[in-house]
């Protein structure tokens, strides 16, 4: 399995290695733990914003007309 070495701060590896103590579990679990649960909020985060932009293009038309002060200029209007 291929691994990855990190640096830590000598105050936050003593950080770590209190919340694995008050956890009961090793600091390699601990901070496994921490990137799998970046990496998944990340996803939820990017399917989130797709999931937004499908929505607001869906119904631009309609965001248009309920915040016309939102809206852009059309090209070559002068405002």
């Amino acid at each position: 399995m291929p691994a990855l070495n990190v640096e830590f701060s000598e105050r936050e590896l003593e950080d770590l290695r209190q919340i694995a103590k008050e956890r009961g579990t090793s600091m390699k679990a601990l901070v496994r733990e921490a990137a799998a649960a970046d990496i998944a909020r990340h996803r939820a985060l990017q399917e989130g914003a797709e999931a937004f932009r499908r929505f607001f293009a869906a119904h631009a038309e309609e965001f248009a007309a309920a915040f016309p002060d939102d809206e852009r200029p059309a090209q070559g209007a002068t405002a």
